[in-house]
This record gives C-alpha cells, structure tokens and sequence, in this order.
C-alpha cells in the first residue's frame, strides 16, 4: 500500500467537514506537530509509538488535494 505522510497541520488543511471535522481531528489525538499518512483509498492514519491507527478517511478529489498541500507524491 502507498501512502503520503503528512503533518496534522497539514492534514488540517486537506480536510473538509464533510470528512472531518476539528474537533474529530482534536478527539482522534491530533495536533499540528502528530505524524500522520494517508493511503491512497483515502484512510487516514495516526502515528504512535509502535504502531498506526486509522481514524478516519478523505473522500472526493482528495489525491490532488493532498499532493498540492504536501508537495509530495504516493510511496
């Protein structure tokens, strides 16, 4: 599976509300510093100490999104 990483600031800006909203980011434990990913089926991933957990997904027109605000490609 591939996937872009991301800050929460970031993904913050990727999201809209139909996805998330901020206080769904602030209840999944995420702040402008947390590592997250995305995968390209649209899952949204939190990084923890020793493992990733899925906490929600994108939808729509999210691949342009993502890579227009990260600059990064899937990997």
């Amino acid at each position: 599976m591939r996937f872009i990483e991301m800050t929460g600031k970031q993904l913050a800006e990727v999201v809209n509300d139909e996805e998330m909203r901020e206080q769904d980011l602030i209840n999944s434990g995420i702040t402008n510093d947390t590592i997250v990913r995305v995968n390209e089926h649209g899952d949204i991933e939190v990084r923890h100490e020793q493992c990733w957990d899925v906490v929600g997904g994108l939808l729509g027109e999210y691949h342009e999104r993502i890579r227009g605000i990260t600059g990064l490609d899937w990997v």
